[in-house]
């Protein structure tokens, strides 16, 4: 496999990036609400884009204490990941004309 600096391409495949995992997470309501008040909190005292983004990612995280929930550090990796590969192009109406 290539590696950085190879002539290869330098991109590891998302699948190698996020091992794969059969381990869960509990239930924990207590830890769920904390990270979502975190995110709200990051949210009210910046504006910007980017406190945006880490509130959004925080309250992903959060996702995984939630009861029913079938979501993964993985998947929840790969979500973000995709979202910042998105906005790092300008979004998803890059190239529409108004």
């Amino acid at each position: 496999m290539p590696t950085e600096g190879d002539d290869g391409d330098d991109k590891e495949p998302d699948w190698q990036m996020a091992p794969d995992s059969e381990s869960t997470f509990p239930e924990h309501k207590e830890k769920r609400e904390l990270l979502r008040e975190v995110a709200e909190e990051i949210r009210a005292r910046d504006e910007s884009a980017e406190a945006s983004q880490v509130a959004a990612f925080l309250y992903r995280v959060s996702d995984l204490y939630k009861p029913g929930e079938e979501t993964s550090p993985a998947e929840i990796y790969l979500n973000m990941r995709h979202i910042m590969e998105i906005k790092a192009q300008g979004g998803l109406n890059r190239g529409r004309e108004e």
